[in-house]
């Protein structure tokens, strides 16, 4: 007999060696509570001593366990893989000899796209484009395969059969991952027969994928999934253009260099070829920060203001810098203040719901303050710019004045930057606004894509260890606060900028693995930070890391150099 300590209901449980998850969940927990809700929702998988496992999981020694529905981030990602999978086995079904390529995140859903095998003479994709009656089709062919309630299984297999199978797929980014590994043997799931690799749990059958949908986007589609807190319906869907075109933008030139996906990156490491690449993506940044230079300049005669906003560890700070090189060149002079200089004293801030103080919250700053002090420097004044005492919660002044002369460009980079609210008594015509994000579009293969997400925190764990000596694991557990404040404060005005700067370098993943790696295996089993640490490792193990030699390399103004070290901007 073993003993279970089940977190949802606080009480030890004694069972039979052999037993699934799946068994004992159905037997004490079928069913969790949704927060936000309070909906009963199902069971998707589970934490084993915070190590996420699938319900087909047969434990063999005494465990806590905790299990999870799609309320929980783990339980999402279970949802979404398993969905993938059905989707990917009806593409193969109606479009034999094509490929279904999940390429990146859309805030409402997965952006995909069938493919034939070979690309286009540069490079880029070969797209399908399928009509709305074909991916009718298809959503109705995905119910009936949901409701047919089958299963999902796993199998361990040899190398060498993964990749003879997967090449008879026409999956060559999968192969190439396997490939670039070394390992002897790899995990492959089945669905009726059809197979794939997921880099992470399943579903034990596709009756838990109740609600999703497929909708025409771009030359592609959204697979959409279930919205959080509203798990009856999908996620509302928002047609972000400038979002959608930078992460395709991005995409086709991954592929116009060769690297369509982790296990191509991988083989330009291995064969010594990631110093080009790293030229290769400076250059790459530099074009775009001249592209953005040149906009500002050509609205010289109205613009004087440049508003930079972006998500955290997105390289606002490395962007500033940059692009007001970049104007400098073209003859107009930057000045640059930092919007938290604007906040309100610390007893006039406004408190969350837990009653802490909300310092994201767009009434945490002094607006009227700011719109006239904006305003008296657009008329030509001078001013005394405001620093904020952090320490004593208290504006104060040091006698910095500041004028705006003919060819003066005023930079200022901040959360609420993109938002109109902030500066709504200002003449709009005279604001230029930049969104800077690490939007990563290279995927690890075919169907699974990697989280921009998780490409900043692994740059925000590296710095925050580096500058400011944070604990790896206080990094992961502020992580969720620091997402749902970008959720409110960030995501929602992206389509505001009048340019959008993606600050995600091809290279960076064997970087940050380099430094991430050590400092997320110091997370110790118990930390309430070990699901997510473990889950971060296990997607680094796909990835092979520079070395020192290489690293050295990137060039000191890199965007990456202000994670890392090593900036003299």
């Amino acid at each position: 007999m073993i003993r279970i300590f089940c977190e949802n209901d606080g009480e030890y449980h004694s069972y039979r060696e052999g037993i699934s998850l799946d068994e004992i969940s159905q037997e004490i927990c079928p069913y969790v509570t949704d927060e936000k809700s309070g909906m009963k929702i199902p069971v998707l998988a589970a934490l084993v001593d915070h190590q996420l496992k699938e319900l087909s999981f047969t434990p063999m020694v005494s465990h806590t366990v905790r299990f999870i529905g799609y309320d929980h981030p783990d339980g999402r990602r279970t949802y979404i893989r398993s969905l993938s999978f059905v989707l990917q086995n009806v593409i193969r079904e109606f479009y034999p000899g094509k490929v279904l390529t999940i390429n990146y995140s859309l805030p409402s859903g997965y952006y995909c796209e069938i493919r034939e095998p070979k690309p286009k003479e540069d490079g880029r994709p070969n797209i399908y484009f399928a009509t709305d009656e074909e991916l009718e089709k298809i959503k109705e062919r995905m119910q009936e395969i949901i409701d047919a309630d089958k299963p999902f299984k796993k199998v361990k297999m040899s190398t060498e059969e993964a990749v003879k199978l997967f090449a008879s797929n026409n999956q060559p980014a999968k192969v190439a991952l396997i490939n670039s590994l070394g390992r002897f043997s790899a995990s492959v799931y089945f669905l009726d027969g059809h197979a794939d690799t997921f880099h992470g749990p399943l579903v034990p059958s596709t009756r838990f994928l109740k609600i999703f949908d497929i909708i025409g986007f771009n030359d592609g589609f959204c697979l959409q999934y279930p919205a959080w807190g509203n798990l009856s319906k999908v996620m509302p869907l928002k047609r972000q253009s400038q979002l959608a075109g930078a992460l395709k933008t991005y995409s086709d030139w991954c592929n116009i260099m060769g690297v369509n996906g982790v296990g191509t990156l991988n083989k330009v490491v291995l064969d010594g070829r990631i110093v080009q690449m790293i030229n290769m993506s400076e250059a790459l940044h530099e074009r775009q920060y001249a592209e953005i230079a040149d906009k500002i300049y050509e609205r010289r005669g109205s613009v004087k203001i440049v508003f930079i906003a972006g998500p955290s560890s997105s390289g606002k700070t490395s962007t500033s810098k940059r692009l007001a090189n970049q104007v400098r060149i073209l003859g107009l002079v930057p000045k640059v203040i930092e919007l938290d200089n604007y906040f309100v004293d610390r007893e006039h801030t406004p408190k969350d719901e837990k009653g802490n103080y909300d310092f994201e919250s767009l009434q945490a700053m002094d607006l009227e303050f700011l719109n006239r002090q904006l305003n008296e420097l657009l008329d030509g004044k001078e001013v005394e710019i405001p620093r904020f005492d952090f320490k004593e919660g208290r504006r104060c002044f040091n006698g910095d004045f500041m004028k705006l002369n003919e060819k003066d460009i005023l930079i200022m980079e901040g959360i609420h930057a993109l938002n109109p609210a902030m500066t709504s008594a200002v003449d709009d015509s005279r604001i230029f606004r930049v969104y800077a994000s690490a939007l990563t579009s290279l995927p690890l293969d075919e169907n699974n894509n990697i989280s921009t997400s998780d490409n900043r925190i692994l740059r925000r764990m590296i710095r925050d260890n580096r500058t400011r000596g944070i604990k790896p694991e206080d990094t992961i557990l502020r992580w969720a606060s620091v997402r749902r404040g970008e959720n409110k404060n960030i995501f929602p005005f992206q389509e505001n900028a009048d340019a959008v700067f993606n600050s995600a370098h091809i290279f960076e993943l064997p970087v940050l693995k380099y430094y991430a790696e050590p400092l997320l295996r110091r997370i110790r089993p118990n930390s309430p930070a070990y699901t997510d640490a473990t889950r971060l490792l296990k997607f680094l193990e796909y990835i092979i890391a520079l070395s020192p030699e290489e690293i050295a390399c990137i060039p000191p103004t890199s965007i990456l150099r202000e994670f890392i070290g090593g900036q003299t901007l």
